[in-house]
C-alpha cells in the first residue's frame, strides 16, 4: 500500500499544512488525469487510473483531521478496521450523564434540553481538543513512540464516541 505522506512528499504529521496538501492533490490530479492517457497503452491507462484513485484517497484522508489521525494510527499498526476499543471507565461515567440527557430529550423534546446537550457536547469536544493537541504536537515534533501513539488512539476513540452521541441527537432533532 502506498504511503500517502510519501506520495505527497509531506512529513508524517497529525497537523498538516492543508494548503500544501491540497496543492499536491491538484498537481497529482492533473498528472494522472485519465484524459492525458486516453491514447496510451492499456497498462499506462490502468496505472494512471490506479494513481488517480490513490491520490483521491490520500486527499480524502488529509482533508479530514480525524481521517488523518486514523491513517497514522493504522500506519503504526495501532488501529484496525471495526476495532472494538475499551474506553476508560471515568470517561464512560462522564458519557453516562450525556446519554441520560439525550434520552430525556428523546422522551420529552425541548429546545432548552437540546441547547443543554449541545453545550455538554461542545464542552467535551473542547476538552478533547485541549488534551489531544499537545500529544499530536509532540508527535509532529518527532516524538513518535508507541506510548504517545496509544494515548492519541485513546483520544481518537473518545472523539468517535462523542460524535456518535452528537449524531444520535442530530438524527432525533431532525425528525
Amino acid at each position: 500500500m502506498m504511503n500517502y505522506f510519501e506520495l505527497y512528499g509531506l512529513p508524517e504529521r497529525f497537523n498538516l499544512d492543508i494548503a500544501v496538501a491540497k496543492a499536491k492533490y491538484y498537481e497529482l490530479s492533473r498528472q494522472y488525469h485519465p484524459d492525458r492517457f486516453a491514447q496510451s497503452a492499456d497498462a499506462n491507462r490502468a496505472e494512471a487510473m490506479r494513481m488517480a484513485a490513490i491520490n483521491n484517497d490520500a486527499w480524502k484522508t488529509f482533508s479530514n483531521p480525524d481521517e488523518t489521525m486514523a491513517y497514522i494510527l493504522k500506519q503504526y499498526g495501532l488501529l484496525e478496521d471495526e476495532e472494538r476499543y475499551s474506553l476508560p471507565p471515568a470517561f464512560l461515567m462522564e458519557m453516562m450523564d450525556l446519554n441520560e440527557a439525550v434520552s430525556e430529550y428523546e422522551a420529552v423534546p425541548s429546545d432548552a434540553t437540546l441547547h443543554s446537550i449541545a453545550q455538554m457536547i461542545e464542552n467535551q469536544m473542547r476538552q478533547w481538543r485541549d488534551e489531544v493537541r499537545p500529544l499530536t504536537e509532540n508527535f509532529d515534533k518527532g516524538e513518535q513512540g508507541q506510548d504517545l501513539l496509544l494515548k492519541i488512539k485513546d483520544y481518537y476513540f473518545r472523539k468517535k464516541y462523542l460524535l456518535r452521541i452528537q449524531q444520535r441527537i442530530n438524527t432525533f432533532a431532525a425528525r
